[in-house]
């Protein structure tokens, strides 16, 4: 079997378990004969299957993240590595880096960053890697989400400017930071998922109460005393939460504006002191 035939034949065979069949197996394969996608679809024709993909393609037709399989995601600039124990990070996620972006174009740049629920460290370390004079600080409750951000540090130079802490949310921090990010939990516990989501991904990272709302709730009377004057706190919300989410926020005493993915959904609030 040629590589196009076998990449075709593994598309089929993942179509029932994925969205994007075609393009799970074009990075499975490209993983598998360790090159970068953009060189498989360019030399394809040369190419050779290791016995190895099969195998690979068993495991994501049965529901196994692509992320999980290859042990890495790409996000913003980075590369990271990924385990079962964080999130994986999503294209949604970026939208809270281009409102960080807005908020400090005619600013001074960011000094210090939190991050709150950290799990991989995606947000606090793509944001120092935009701002390179900048420290930040990364808070998770999951020791091992704590390790796999503090190995993504060490993978990306950036182990020196970060700083991880077991912790719950903003609690027992006294210090000012002038960007804060969050993507906290905001599903719904009776929302149904897709298989690879629910069976693969930490639960503690995903559910937050009957409305999805509980962590906020937990995370706004925190943001007046953790955010600098002149910061801005970019905090990820669900498609259908822009003025439920927003609302508590306000109640806090803080300005909000909601802030649409590429898709045009909410996703984003930001939030900065009055």
């Amino acid at each position: 079997m040629t590589a196009a035939e076998s990449l075709r034949d593994a598309t089929a065979r993942l179509t029932a378990a994925s969205a994007t069949p075609r393009l799970d197996a074009e990075l499975l394969l490209a993983h598998t004969l360790g090159i970068e996608r953009s060189d498989l679809l360019l030399k394809l024709r040369d190419i050779s299957i290791p016995e190895t993909f099969d195998a690979l393609i068993d495991r994501r037709a049965s529901g196994e993240p692509v992320a999980h399989i290859v042990g890495t995601r790409d996000f913003w600039t980075l590369t990271l590595r990924v385990t079962p124990d964080v999130l994986i990070p999503r294209p949604d996620s970026e939208t809270l880096i281009e409102a960080a972006l807005d908020h400090f174009k005619d600013r001074p740049p960011p000094e210090r960053i939190l991050d709150l629920g950290t799990g991989s460290g995606a947000l606090l370390l793509a944001a120092l890697d935009e701002w390179r004079s900048a420290t930040g600080l990364g808070v998770d409750a999951s020791e091992r989400a704590l390790a796999v951000a503090a190995d993504n540090a060490q993978r990306t130079a950036m182990a020196d400017r970060s700083e991880f802490r077991l912790g719950n949310w903003g609690e027992g921090i006294v210090e000012r930071f002038d960007l804060i990010l969050a993507n906290p939990p905001y599903i719904m516990t009776s929302a149904m998922l897709p298989r690879d989501v629910l069976h693969h991904e930490p639960h503690m990272a995903l559910f937050a109460g009957a409305d999805g709302l509980d962590d906020y709730r937990r995370i706004a009377p925190q943001l007046s005393q953790l955010l600098a004057p002149g910061g801005i706190a970019a905090i990820e919300i669900g498609f259908d939460q822009g003025e439920t989410a927003a609302a508590l926020f306000r109640d806090a005493g803080l300005n909000v504006a909601v802030r649409q993915d590429l898709a045009g959904r909410d996703r984003c609030l930001e939030v900065t002191p009055q």
